[in-house]
């Protein structure tokens, strides 16, 4: 038996990637292996989130008292020097990128997962400020480590690449969409969020950010070279770049076949994927792509861009477009759009890809990271 400690403020606080990861390693980690321990260090809960792990295993949530309450962040940082040994926390794991300073690595073997390096491979797309504090969280955590997950092999080549991180020293692990993207619909919730959100028959459907990174614009060019054979949806935060889209939608008078969703409660986001005809994820580069696999556990056909983690993530069943080809990705799309036997070809062998990031293969792999740092 042993007993782990997890960094969970992202798991009690966060709705986005980081949380949905932090929440997809406790739970299954407590799933699969009842029999350890656990200790969850978060300066506080939301109640949003107060039920995301199973009551099987040994639990214990830690929070600062006193003046750690006040300085939370601080906390997080240095004051778990004291609590770990003093909860007995054998193996601790950072979930997002860092791990708390001046800890005795002797009585607690640390472990970190590194998610992305966007903001040295794309410096342009963060404040300076920004850049200096990310670089040196990561690369300190990278130095800390006992071992360091990625979660992509994307990911463990830029560790070697920007922070010289030797490879035996990172173990690629992947991860999984919120189970609620496997779950099979009913007709009634899906005819209701049809009505709800005035979707389409027929659309393509395109979430993340609306950010250049993204590169929507992209998929507005190629759709528009396809010759906009069906509308499409876009759900995600909109940024300065969406005034490019917004300007190429007037010029080209798209305005009715093109609709920006608001922010989307998580329940109903999987049945807006499993109404999509086809998703799109344009993007330049990522650590993972998660949407990927939320489309791929959807029953959708998947259309991304070449390089980075993409072919990680979507596997053999995806088509793969440079991002700077509209012309290629017109192609795809009407190819898709116009082929019924293809797109069940393309969801049935999706959803076989998808089995590769469940838990049950992944969180056993994990385990063993912790059991390796432990005998050393």
């Amino acid at each position: 038996m042993m007993k782990i400690g997890y960094d969970a403020k992202r798991a009690f606080t966060n709705t986005s990637g980081l949380g949905n990861y932090s929440r997809f390693v406790i739970s299954g980690m407590m799933t699969h292996f009842p029999q350890e321990e656990y200790a969850l260090f978060t300066p506080r809960r939301n109640d949003l989130f107060k039920n995301f792990y199973p009551p099987v295993a040994k639990t214990q949530v830690v929070q600062p008292n006193g003046m750690g309450k006040r300085f939370s962040s601080f906390w997080r940082t240095f004051g778990l020097r004291a609590a770990l040994p003093k909860h007995g926390v054998q193996v601790y794991h950072g979930l997002s990128n860092e791990l708390p300073y001046g800890i005795d690595r002797t009585r607690t073997k640390l472990v970190v997962t590194i998610h992305d390096l966007i903001f040295l491979r794309f410096p342009e797309l963060y404040p300076a400020i920004d850049r200096y504090i990310y670089r040196k969280k990561f690369k300190d955590a990278c130095d800390m480590a006992h071992q360091i997950v990625a979660i992509s092999e994307q990911t463990a080549q830029d560790l070697e690449e920007f922070f010289g991180v030797a490879r035996e020293k990172v173990q690629v692990v992947y991860q999984d969409c919120d189970p609620v993207f496997q779950l099979i619909p009913e007709k009634e919730p899906l005819n209701a969020v049809r009505v709800k959100y005035n979707l389409p028959a027929e659309f393509i459907l395109c979430v993340g950010t609306l950010e250049r990174r993204k590169n929507q614009l992209h998929l507005l060019q190629g759709w528009l070279a396809a010759g906009a054979p069906v509308p499409l949806v876009f759900i995600g935060k909109k940024t300065d770049y969406y005034k490019e889209m917004e300007a190429f939608i007037q010029k080209n008078a798209l305005q009715d076949k093109v609709l920006f969703l608001p922010y989307i409660p998580f329940q109903e986001l999987p049945l807006i994927y499993q109404l999509a005809s086809l998703f799109v994820y344009p993007s330049v580069f990522e650590g993972f792509g998660i949407p990927i696999v939320e489309a791929l556990n959807s029953g959708v056909p998947v259309i991304t861009s070449t390089g980075s983690c993409f072919s990680e993530a979507g596997g053999p069943a995806t088509r793969y477009v440079s991002p700077t080809d509209p012309e290629a990705l017109a192609h795809h799309i009407q190819e898709i759009l116009g082929n019924s036997d293809l797109q069940k070809q393309m969801v049935k062998a999706g959803l076989e890809h998808a089995q590769t990031f469940r838990p049950e293969v992944t969180i056993p792999q994990l385990h063993r990271v912790y059991e390796q740092v432990l005998a050393r």
